[in-house]
């Protein structure tokens, strides 16, 4: 058995060495640019740099995709790919998409709402307009339910059509003080920040349905106008107007001041809707679930009523108590 060659650590430090000694090579087997004598080493490395040398203009000029590139983030997918096919469809400029029949058919027939795009999985869509509205309005682009998946959202239920919009002209509390001074028995909505959209989009439909001149909610922690509420109010949207206020309780004053009473929907008040038997111009107050209505909103109300609740569960949901309670001074009015 041959004598084991002793251990010199000096020959370690090359890289591609063991920690433990070093490895002969094998028959037949070329060396590499770390192995051999110090000419072969720098030979290979003369090779190795000539392989480095820049590309030729065309070369340069051609992009090279990887998988690490198309999944970096912030950096360009791969051609063909499902981002890139979906960038084509991103809203920009303050646009939103808005989908569903109800919601694309009333935003058609609104001569304020601007629509940027509209989208169909089929011709249904395009046939269902004609004769609704004879403004100009963009081309129908044919595309496949996967786009309009992708635009609406998977959870979405879009029915094959979509529209990219902008957002509507926003309406003032004086505008809407003056579209009441020939309704004595007006209604109004307002949202002490609601912030859900189906919540909100829920009570446009029942303010539409019932009458309401509109729905006002503040300008910050409230729900935004986008596709979700647009879809959830089914149409609404589009015929009552949405008011934005910076101050809940100034715009309260200022609908006193237009005639409006202000009533505040709580569990507590100590009389019901029915109850109060409300005439006139009414402005119906409602809370966010849970928090229900600020003290400050609650100061400014003119009084505070209830729904005639009975079962286990003596509250509801703040969209199907905007219904309730908008029937109830509809019969009474």
């Amino acid at each position: 058995m041959p004598p084991r060659k002793p251990f010199r650590p000096d020959k370690n430090r090359d890289r591609g060495r063991s920690q433990h000694g070093s490895r002969p090579p094998e028959s037949g087997r070329e060396l590499g640019p770390e192995s051999g004598s110090r000419d072969n080493r720098s030979q290979a490395r003369k090779k190795i740099g000539a392989r480095k040398q820049p590309r030729s203009d065309e070369e340069a000029s051609t992009p090279r995709y990887s998988l690490e590139s198309a999944n970096s983030k912030g950096k360009r997918a791969h051609p063909g790919s499902r981002d890139e096919a979906a960038s084509g469809y991103k809203a920009g400029g303050g646009s939103y998409w808005i989908y569903g029949n109800h919601a694309v058919l009333a935003a058609i027939d609104n001569p304020k709402r601007r629509i940027r795009r509209l989208l169909q999985a089929g011709a249904d869509a395009e046939k269902a307009t004609r004769g609704g509205s004879d403004r100009a309005l963009p081309g129908w682009e044919t595309v496949d339910r996967a786009t309009l998946d992708r635009v609406a959202g998977r959870e979405s239920v879009h029915q094959g059509i979509a529209a990219q919009v902008d957002p509507l002209p926003e309406t003032e509390v004086e505008d809407i003080a003056a579209l009441a001074a020939d309704r004595p028995e007006a209604k109004i909505v307002i949202l002490d920040q609601v912030t859900d959209p189906h919540n909100v989009g829920a009570i446009l439909r029942s303010a539409a349905a019932f009458g309401a001149l509109a729905v006002v909610l503040t300008e910050r922690n409230a729900a935004p106008e986008s596709g979700v509420l647009a879809k959830a109010a089914s149409g609404a949207l589009e015929v009552v107007p949405l008011v934005r206020v910076i101050n809940l309780a100034r715009a309260m004053e200022q609908l006193k001041g237009a005639g409006f009473w202000c009533a505040g929907l709580a569990a507590e008040g100590d009389r019901t809707l029915a109850e109060a038997r409300l005439s006139g111009r009414v402005a119906l107050c409602l809370g966010a679930e849970g928090a229900g209505l600020r003290r400050l909103t609650r100061t400014h109300c003119d009084l505070l009523v209830k729904l005639p609740t009975s079962g286990p569960i003596g509250h509801l949901n703040v969209s199907n108590a905007a219904a309730v309670a908008l029937y109830e001074l509809n019969r009474a009015g």
